[in-house]
């Protein structure tokens, strides 16, 4: 035999494989090039939870003091947004005009030029036209991203200055260990406020804009240039900022030598650092300082250095003084990857148990080398290609344990039945075993690449967070082909060599090949005949088991929820209150906010064991996590909120919803509260459970639409913290200049300049103070602008007098909005949500009744124009982009295959088992009573690239036997011979997302929908491929027969005429039942029904016609002649 050849005297090997397979080192020089390059980048690879979305934005701003909402929409937003919707590359803009300042951020394509970007924006910018006279130049700035990475709170018995300090400090200390990226909060500005009573002026005959301009010209110095060749500056003036001397700042002087100062006219005083945003940990005041990350920064090398800089400044902090770390994700990331990582190195113990049980030690042990090989190839492919360590490509690694090597048990089972049955020497065994299986386990490689590949058509923020899926599959698998033909078929041909030598190390994989063997003869064969013979009811029942499961689905048996990110930590609650409250009515608010967070937290420590509540963390002056939408037209000292981080998931078994619930529920509302609203932080992108986009001409109508719909909301407890964007604007007063003010003098835009200057204040210098910047601001006291400051205010007139405002305007009022927002172009108000999850069948009758009852009957009463967003918005986006996805690789795939088959059924036959996939992943979300998910569908076109893999296998092996023998025995002995690489390709895919599947942590429960669909869904197609594969080739033998005798029944005249028959009444039975429901819009389940029930009694009649027609021709054909 072959075996018995020395290997000097083999035949000459040929192509790469033959090269690869005799070369002493070179396929180990690949193999070690391969692990080092992983090596390598994988401590160079960033951490974080998810892939980064970063979306291009450019964001255009315009200053216009005084102006309200709508006054802004009309002569600034207005004016530039058609301008600027016009540039090249802007996909969708979004504009809000509020009192005082408009902003239009506009998005543009991926990966477009943003410089060009900025330059086309300016150029915009300047076509536009003329803003109105008052309104400053607009700013263009490109969105920058960043991601928070922790807070720092530094809190205790300390003033806010004190603590200010100290954040000063860690955040030079940061920036030295090159964490730039920080803000502090929690400390305002120095401010110097100049006070300005109008009797003041009147009495010294001055006005505002005369006492601003002093201080601006003293506060700030102006060089004046260098002499002495540039070894000399000069400048002029010397700087006065503070109190003091502002105070003595001079006015003007007298004829009599006297001097008028500041101090004269004005009350001056220094505003402390406890206004504006102030935070607090208990009783104690607090400052917190936010740390972000770029793009390409490291979140878990971040928050190392924020540690290092704790420990530095911890022992030196005064007494009852901490600095605390929250919200932080680098443990979190840690942990979560860790736990992804830890079940991965389980999947992959199990897969080497299963290879060395099926295989013998060395094929094994060359085989489960193409995993570490494979992986480490592919991780340095992912670094030189930017991705980073996150759940969604580590999951996607863990995916392809069991993929990656498909392609070597294929090739070296097949190398190793060469070597053992057909007695070819080790060499050529590997050889001819990596040649023979080259056409097959390609074609299986590319397909599943192709599957994966659709996925990556999926676009919007869902397609990014789950893109690093493909691409890390498609790295993997390109890699694991270099292995399984460069390097596996080398260590083959030395691993064979021992097959015959029955080490005490192969026992354990004899003794199951021995079983094996048995049930393939005894078991196998049998069974394979018997489905051949009764394959027509064997696929039956196939197709009526797909449909029972598809009814799981249709009856709500397996829920849908499209998004179940994993559970934060954070809950936000946020209040406003009424106009006319104080910041101390405020922070009472806050105060009894703390106190209902830990009663709440005592009652749920009494019920279940454990303190839910890690850290709090309240403010005033302000709100955490997205703010109220009447905060618009707030005071900052009437916003508050309050910061709750609650225990991990794991070590709670209620949700935060509950949490959020019981405090919502308990939260006393104090008779200055206007609005409360509590909220769960969500990730992974999704967008609020409930949110609903009005749009329409009339903000008015918009706004009444919104409050219909909340009211309408209100009817459910599972759905929390709903609220609109549109909030009502303060009371308006507009003022024409009467005939009287024109005589005097004035004019209404420096009247407007006035006006705006005594209301609200003018910044009369900045300047740098430390870290921050300090300022100087000119106002009237606070008694002066009360409501009825039209009838007390005096002006002093272009000709020096001194009149009251009253005699010089007219006055009419109107109430507003705060902030108007457009959506290309167009007035939009949302109406947001959030909706309990914890029953996904009651959030989805509650979903269902929003959209299906309440909001077209808003839309007809109130004649507005609607659009689900947020969730549902990304739901219908993403399911229309997985659908084209899932056509292109269907198409892909039937392409592949009719090149590798070389023919137009047999590919058919092959993905016939691709819905087949469906029955296993519907009964495997029913058995674990999970919702299906996107992620079930991420897994379920996964899938058809790999469930399709053994049924390649299988058919080209029933095609190369086919060539020597029938194609019924052809088929029982590929099903026989193909048996132990189809359990080993699926065992090994499902034993490697086992340990997934019984993961109990909340955090990989995201995951689980994908894991179910792959587990399940390969397991019974495996049994597809062995018991329902040989019955539709078999059924493919009897069409193909079927059409031969057609053909040749065509020739009888009348049964050409019963075939056309037959044609033109399906044509006529698709028109009155599926044409017809198409074209009228109608259900097409019913119709499909009446169309399926025509053409099987039109196919029944002409079965009963045909053969009658068939034997008459045969009985009066005249005999062949001689």
């Amino acid at each position: 035999m072959a075996s018995g050849l020395d290997p000097r005297e083999l035949p000459p090997g040929r192509g790469l494989i033959g090269l690869f397979t005799r070369h002493a080192t070179l396929a180990n020089i690949v193999l070690v090039v391969m692990i080092c390059a992983g090596l390598v980048a994988l401590p160079r690879m960033r951490a974080q939870f998810f892939p980064d979305s970063v979306e291009e934005s450019i964001t255009v701003s315009v200053k216009w003091d005084g102006a309200g909402a709508e006054e802004v929409d009309r002569a600034i937003v207005q004016v530039l947004e058609p301008s600027l919707i016009s540039v090249e590359g802007v996909e969708a803009s979004d504009s809000r005009a509020s009192e005082g300042s408009a902003r239009i951020s506009l998005d543009f394509e991926p990966d477009w030029d943003m410089s060009r970007a900025v330059n086309d924006v300016e150029n915009a910018l300047a076509s536009a036209g003329d803003l109105p006279e008052g309104a400053e130049e607009p700013e263009v700035a490109r969105g920058v991203w960043r991601d928070t990475v922790t807070d720092l709170v530094i809190t205790g018995p300390l003033s806010p200055e004190q603590l200010g300090r100290l954040g000063d400090e860690a955040v030079v200390r940061l920036y030295q260990q090159g964490v730039t990226r920080t803000s502090l909060a929690g400390i305002a500005a120095p401010e110097t406020v100049v006070e300005v009573p109008t009797v003041s002026m009147m009495a010294h005959d001055v006005t505002l804009t005369q006492i601003i301009d002093v201080i601006s010209a003293e506060a700030n110095t102006d060089p004046a240039g260098e002499v002495a060749g540039g070894a000399t500056r000069v400048r002029t003036g010397e700087e006065r900022r503070s109190a003091p001397e502002i105070e003595n700042l001079v006015i003007r002087t007298e004829p009599d030598g006297s001097q008028l100062t500041v101090g004269d006219v004005a009350n001056i005083r220094v505003e402390g650092g406890d206004r504006n945003r102030a935070y607090f940990v208990g009783d104690n005041a607090a400052v917190v300082i936010n740390v972000a990350r770029s793009a390409a920064g490291d979140a878990i090398a971040i928050q190392h250095k924020v540690e290092g800089v704790i420990d530095q400044m911890q022992p030196t902090l005064p007494a009852g003084t901490s600095m605390d770390l929250v919200r932080t994700r680098s443990d979190a990331i840690t942990q979560r990857l860790d736990l992804l990582v830890g079940n991965g190195v389980l999947g992959l113990s199990l897969v080497l148990v299963l290879l060395f049980l099926f295989l013998n030690a060395r094929t094994a042990f060359w085989v489960a080398m193409g995993i570490p090989t494979s992986m480490a190839a592919a991780l340095a492919v992912m670094y030189f290609t930017g991705m980073t360590l996150n759940m969604i490509s580590i999951f996607a690694l863990i995916l392809t344990l069991g993929i990656v090597v498909d392609d070597a048990i294929v090739v070296g089972e097949h190398a190793d039945f060469r070597a053992r049955h057909l007695g070819e020497h080790p060499t050529l065994a590997a050889e001819n075993g990596a040649r023979r299986m080259a056409a097959p386990v390609f074609a299986s490689t590319l397909t599943t690449v192709i599957a994966f590949a659709g996925l990556t058509v999926i676009g919007g923020r869902m397609g990014n967070m789950i893109v690093d899926i493909p691409y890390t599959v498609i790295a993997v698998l390109a890699a694991s082909l270099i292995e399984c033909f460069v390097i596996l078929p080398n260590h083959m041909s030395h691993a064979l060599r021992h097959t015959s030598e029955g080490k005490w190390y192969d026992w354990p994989s004899r003794q199951v090949n021995r079983g094996l063997d048995w049930f393939r003869r005894v078991v196998m064969k049998p069974l394979t005949r018997l489905i051949v013979i009764g394959r027509y009811p064997v696929i039956a029942a196939a197709i009526a088991l797909l449909l029972w499961q598809v009814s799981f689905v249709m009856s709500g048996k397996v829920q849908w929820r499209f998004f179940n990110p994993p559970e934060q930590s954070t809950v936000n609650g946020a209040f406003s209150m009424v106009e006319g409250a104080t910041r101390a009515d405020t922070e009472e608010m806050m105060r009894t906010m703390q106190a209902t967070v830990t009663k709440v937290a005592k009652e749920f420590e009494d019920e279940y064991g454990v303190n839910p509540v890690e850290y709090a963390i309240g403010q005033i002056g302000g709100a955490s996590g997205r703010g109220l939408a009447s905060a618009d037209t707030k005071d900052a000292d009437l916003l508050g909120s309050l910061s709750i981080e609650v225990i991990d998931p794991d070590y709670r078994p209620y949700s935060s919803f509950d949490f959020v619930s019981r405090l919502q529920a308990e939260t006393p509302r104090l008779p200055l509260v206007e609005e409360i609203s509590f909220r769960r932080f969500r990730s992974g992108g999704a967008g609020d459970g409930i949110a609903v986009q009005f749009s329409g001409n009339e903000t008015r109508i918009l706004k009444d639409a919104a409050e219909d719909l909340k009211t309408q909301l209100a009817q459910f407890p599972e759905v929390s913290a709903v609220e609109d964007n549109l909030a009502y604007d303060k009371q308006e007063l507009i003022l024409d200049l009467t005939p009287q003010g024109e005589a005097l003098g004035f004019d209404i835009a420096t009247l407007g300049r006035e006006l705006r200057a005594r209301l609200n204040g003018t910044e009369a210098a900045s300047f740098p103070d430390g870290v921050r910047s300090a300022t100087i601001r000119v106002e009237l006291p606070e008694e002066e602008l009360a409501a009825d400051f039209i009838d007390r205010m005096q002006l002093r007139a272009p000709g020096g007098e001194w009149v009251p405002l009253a005699d010089i305007v007219s006055v009419r009022s109107q109430t507003g909005f705060s902030t108007i927002r457009r959506e290309d172009g167009v007035r939009q108000v949302s109406v947001t949500g959030d909706v309990s999850e914890d029953d996904p069948a009651r959030a989805n009758e509650i979903l269902a009744r929003i959209s299906d009852e309440i909001l077209p009957r808003i839309s007809e009463e109130r004649g507005v124009a609607y659009t689900l967003t947020g969730q549902a918005e990304q739901e219908r986006d993403f399911m229309n982009d997985a659908m084209i996805g899932l056509i292109m690789c269907l198409i892909g795939i039937y392409i592949v295959l009719a090149w590798i088959f070389a023919s137009w059924t047999r590919p058919i036959v092959v993905m016939s088992v691709i819905p087949f996939g469906a029955v296993g992943a519907i009964w495997g979300h029913y058995v674990w009573n999970l919702p299906m998910s996107m992620f079930a569908v991420v897994g379920g076109i996964g899938m058809i690239g790999i469930i399709i893999n053994d049924a390649i296998v299988l058919i080209s092996t029933v095609d190369e036997y086919a060539e020597k023998r029938g194609i019924v025995p052809a088929i029982v002995d590929a099903v026989s011979d193909r048996l132990r690489p189809v359990l080993l390709t699926t065992l090994t895919t499902v034993l490697g997302l086992a340990p997934l599947l019984y993961e109990q942590s909340s955090s990989a429960l995201f995951l689980k929908s994908t894991v179910i669909t792959l587990v399940y869904g390969l397991g019974f197609g495996m049994i597809i491929v062995l018991l329902v594969v040989p019955a539709v080739l078999a059924v493919q033998l009897d069409f193909g027969r079927q059409v031969q005798a057609v053909r040749h029944g065509v020739r009888v005249v009348r049964l050409r005429a019963v075939l056309a028959g037959v044609a033109a009444l399906m044509a006529v039975g698709f028109a009155l039942t599926l044409g017809r429901a198409m074209w009228e819009g109608q259900a097409l389940m019913p119709a499909f029904g009446g169309f399926a029930l025509i053409a099987g009694m039109v196919a029944m009649g002409a079965g009963l016609i045909a053969p009658r027609l068939l034997r008459g021709h045969i009985r009066h054909r005249p005999p062949p002649e001689a």
